[in-house]
Parts: C-alpha cells; structure tokens; sequence
C-alpha cells in the first residue's frame, strides 16, 4: 500500500470548506477524493493537515492519502490537474513514508487574514478580504496581539460548543502589518480551534475600534465564547504554510 502526499492550493469561495460533508459534492476534500478515485479506479479517502471553514482560502495546504495504484506519481499529478476544477490547484504529488500523516505530525501552520481598511472599492480583492472601512487603532491591536502569544486556553475562541478535545493551543507570532489599502493579520501556531484565528481577529478588531482594552486579553483565555469578540467573515482567511 502507497502513502502519497499532495500539495494544494485553492480558491474557497464556493465551496463548504475542506471538510467532505454528506450529501454533498462542493467541498474540497470531497472534490479531491471523487477526483483520484476516478484516476485511481479505487476509493480513495484523503486526511488534509486541517480543515479550513467554508468560504476560506489556501495557498498551501498539505493531504496525504494511500492507495493499490502503481500509477507513477507524475502521472497522477498530470490527471489532477486535467480534471480538477480551476479552483482548486495541485503543487506536487509525491511518496511519502509509510507514518506520515498530514494532521497528525503537522508541527505548525501559518494563516492569513486580510481586511480591505478603505471606502475605496474593493472590485478585484472582494473575495479574498473582509471589507471594514472604519478607523482602526493599529498600536492598539499590536498591544494586543501580544498577550495572544505563548500556550493558552483558547476556549473563549472556539465556536464548536461541543469540543471534548484540549482547547489549549500554542500561539508562536501574531503580526498586524498594512499593506496599502490593506490590514493584514498573520498567525502562526502548533494548531487551531474551529473558527479560532477568525475570532481572534474579530477581537483585536473590537480592540482597534475601541470597544476592548489591549490589556483585557488575557481575561479571555479559559472562558466562554461569549466572552471573546465577532466572527470574522471567511472570505479574508488564507491558510498560508504547513510545517512539519
């Protein structure tokens, strides 16, 4: 039995996320596997390094899968590429050891999380960012985005009411930097709740618009989500790198 790894980008506008969901056929993990079955001639089941929400985006994601096929791993990639739908990109194709596993030994991922900070038009970014043209407190929210780092109970920031699972999570980097008319949030971390780096963001917002204290962060951390700031539209977030 083979266990192959691919590298894939896609556009998640209009899709139900990675997450393969029953009875229906717009998700990417769904898309994928109805793909390389096809190819393959075998059911193929494929584990992505996480599953982004709906709406959300990927410059590189990470999956592995394992499959009978001796097709060789080029030409696999080839017949991706032929019929996947536009949308959805795939870097590589390649063997991989027998325990790797893309959720599983995933050390660390990178997101991104773009908001269109301008009452300018947005025509051409409008499906990669969240349109707030209000006036945001930068220092405010780079205050704040520093009691983010290190190992928290990131409960507060969860939108799953019935995670059983540990909710603690390590932060490594939080930076806020503008780009032109752009507010860009990179989070890089061992891993994340469901929805967490959209809330994350949602509260630093609430920070810039004056609405928390920079220093009321570390309130949050264990609490309820009801405690922690708005879910952030899914249109700005972009899982950006996978680390193992």
């Amino acid at each position: 039995m083979r266990n192959l790894r691919l590298d894939i980008c896609y556009d998640g506008t209009r899709y139900r996320g990675w997450q393969r969901l029953p009875g229906q056929d717009n998700t990417i993990q769904g898309k994928l596997e109805q793909t390389l079955s096809r190819i393959l001639g075998e059911e193929i089941e494929i584990s992505g390094s996480g599953r982004t929400d709906a709406g959300a985006h990927a410059q590189h994601q990470v999956a592995n899968f394992h499959c009978q096929s001796n097709l060789p791993c080029q030409q696999i990639l080839l017949e991706l590429r032929r019929y996947l739908p536009e949308d959805i990109g795939i870097y590589s194709c390649q063997e991989a050891s027998e325990r790797f596993h893309a959720r599983l030994n995933c050390k660390q991922k990178i997101y991104r999380y773009r908001i269109w900070n301008s009452d300018k038009p947005a025509v051409f970014d409008r499906r990669f960012v969240y349109c707030l043209p209000q006036d945001l407190d930068i220092c405010a929210m780079q205050t704040a985005a520093g009691y983010f780092l290190g190992e928290h109970d990131f409960s507060a920031f969860c939108a799953n009411k019935k995670m059983k699972k540990s909710t603690v999570r390590r932060i490594d980097s939080l930076q806020i930097t503008r780009e032109g008319e752009k507010l860009v949030f990179t989070v890089t971390g061992n891993g994340f709740l469901y929805n967490m780096v959209r809330i994350m963001v949602g509260t630093l917002l609430e920070v810039g618009m004056g609405q928390r204290k920079p220093d009321s962060i570390p309130q949050l951390f264990g609490a309820k989500r009801e405690v922690a700031g708005y879910l952030v539209p899914a249109q700005g977030l972009c899982l950006m790198e996978v680390n193992y």
